[in-house]
């Protein structure tokens, strides 16, 4: 069997979200609400070889550009990510994505009792404890959530 490299095109304008921690890479998509029902090109690699890591995921999204809000939930999900912008054909921007000390309405708290999953109109806010082992904090309830189980607002 021969051994043959993937060419992946490149993209005009839009997003590379690189280095993103192996086997991520769907929950990335969901978390930033990308599925491909606006019509743009999405490009997903998943377990791709890496030399700084053994392996990443990449996504490529034709025509959007993450906000600082997508960027926070990126950080909770895969803090090692990078994200490049690309405006024609050019890398114009790249960063590190950065766990902010706090994050403010993305996650729904786990706790059913907590203030913010009541008919009160409070947004959650969790406290980032731990960077480096991703651990939150409800501020309100104080619980300590478990970054893999946590809901989406």
């Amino acid at each position: 069997m021969q051994e043959s490299n993937l060419i992946v095109r490149r993209i005009k304008d839009g997003t590379v979200i690189d280095h993103i921690e192996a086997g991520r890479g769907l929950r990335v998509l969901e978390a930033l609400g990308i599925d491909g029902k606006d019509g743009n090109v999405i490009t997903i690699a998943l377990n791709v070889p890496s030399g700084k890591y053994s392996k990443k995921d990449i996504i490529k999204v034709e025509n959007r550009y993450l906000a600082d809000y997508d960027t926070n939930k990126l950080a909770v999900i895969s803090p090692k990510a990078t994200v490049n912008i690309i405006k024609d054909y050019k890398l114009v921007e790249k960063r590190r994505v950065t766990l902010p000390n706090k994050i403010d309405k993305i996650f729904r708290c786990s706790n059913p009792d907590c203030i913010t999953n009541s008919h009160e109109s409070i947004e959650s806010v969790m406290e980032v404890i731990d960077k480096a082992g991703l651990v939150l904090r409800c501020k309100y309830c104080t619980r300590i959530l478990d970054v893999n189980q946590l809901k989406y607002n």
